[in-house]
């Protein structure tokens, strides 16, 4: 490595992708312990040095085991290749002009009702179909996934993990001391902050200097990938709204990226300055109305659907079975419908009565887990 600082008690911020070996462990313990442990991982945006201890290799690692993991917990990739291709192809227009062009980026469009667009960092982009419902144009989502572009290029989850990591040496130091050759893969991964329910932890809110990085990054690949910047502001805007609204309960659990009116005024201000003369640039509407005609079809049971998760969350089962039946009405075939009214009739303890819409969910989409699980764990409770 260049430029490494001549100390004996430097070590490298990178470990070897998967686990660490009882003597690297003991290193970091002996090094965190004396307030020594250095990382010298040099930031691809900005250029400066900073804490980092997930090598580029662990970044891709971490995706590969995590992200198929909450893309099914978001109830899989929509079904709706042409709109699935679609969203790829805005998304590669963003990676192409990005600061980390050579990242295998994976653009998709999840099922979850939930408004929401989350990034891992070996560039698995998703974006649900609740959030698309509320965009209005194509620089709306183009300015959508470079925020979550610009949190991958700009490293922001290798630097949450690495504070984690700092945290987690001490805690799990007395256990490490005891373990004769190498620590197994469930330490290794709480030594990295994914502890517990890990893919859930990997999309933990981003401290509001990295929300700001991501906002500024987002608008800057938006306007190079030939956008105007008006589409970072609409999104904004969208985003304060649903602010303004008292959120639902998914919402408070699982949205990453809370909209502040200072996040909006430096966007509006930078749009109006720095990138004044792109604004003019294409917004691409009747695009996106077409390319999400059939999503935007299926808005009514959506509603239906948002509805009746808040209501299962809030323990109102009676609520959350009506509102959900009456989004199977208008979506008969809807793998999420059929898969959270399973999940209504489970906290019930109506075991047998969920296994229908399980069977449905599964014939619905064929290969996507969580209805097979559901299933799977019903029948064992009913001994079949």
């Amino acid at each position: 490595m260049k430029n490494m600082p001549d100390n004996d008690h430097f070590i490298a911020c990178t470990m070897p992708a998967g686990y660490l070996t009882r003597r690297e462990m003991l290193t970091l313990l002996a090094l965190a312990g004396g307030g020594m442990l250095v990382g010298c991982a040099v930031n691809p945006v900005t250029g400066e040095r900073q804490l980092n201890f997930i090598s580029p290799e662990q970044e891709l690692a971490v995706d590969k085991q995590y992200a198929p993991e909450q893309i099914s917990r978001d109830y899989g990739k929509v079904q709706d290749m042409a709109l699935q291709q679609y969203v790829a192809g805005v998304g590669r227009k963003i990676g192409a002009v990005s600061h980390r062009p050579k990242v295998p980026y994976s653009f998709n469009v999840v099922n979850a009702n939930y408004d929401n667009a989350y990034a891992f960092p070996g560039g698995t982009i998703c974006a649900t179909r609740g959030i698309l419902l509320a965009l209005e144009s194509e620089a709306e989502l183009a300015a959508l996934l470079g925020h979550e572009a610009g949190h991958v290029n700009a490293r922001h989850t290798a630097q949450q993990m690495s504070k984690q990591t700092l945290a987690g040496i001490a805690l799990l130091g007395a256990n490490i001391l005891l373990e004769t050759n190498q620590i197994n893969r469930e330490a290794a991964n709480r030594v990295l902050g994914l502890g517990g329910d890990a893919a859930e932890l990997l999309l933990a809110r981003y401290s509001r200097e990295h929300e700001r990085q991501a906002d500024a990054l987002g608008m800057e690949y938006m306007y190079r990938a030939g956008y105007s910047p008006q589409g970072m502001i609409n999104l904004m805007d969208m985003l304060r709204s649903l602010n303004r609204r008292e959120p639902t309960m998914i919402e408070q659990m699982r949205s990453s990226h809370p909209m502040s009116t200072e996040r909006y005024n430096t966007m509006a201000h930078e749009a109006r300055t720095k990138y004044a003369r792109y604004m003019s640039a294409s917004m691409n509407r009747e695009r996106y109305m077409d390319a999400t005609a059939r999503l935007r079809k299926l808005k009514p049971a959506i509603d239906k659907q948002k509805q009746g998760e808040t209501a299962l969350i809030q323990g109102k089962y009676p609520e959350s079975v009506a509102l959900l039946n009456d989004a199977l009405k208008l979506a008969p075939d809807d793998y999420t419908g059929l898969l959270l009214m399973a999940k209504a009739k489970i906290a019930q303890q109506k075991h047998a009565a969920a296994i229908p819409y399980l069977d449905r969910a599964i014939a619905a989409y064929p290969g996507e887990p969580q209805a097979e699980r559901y299933r799977d764990d019903m029948k064992a409770a009913l001994g079949m």
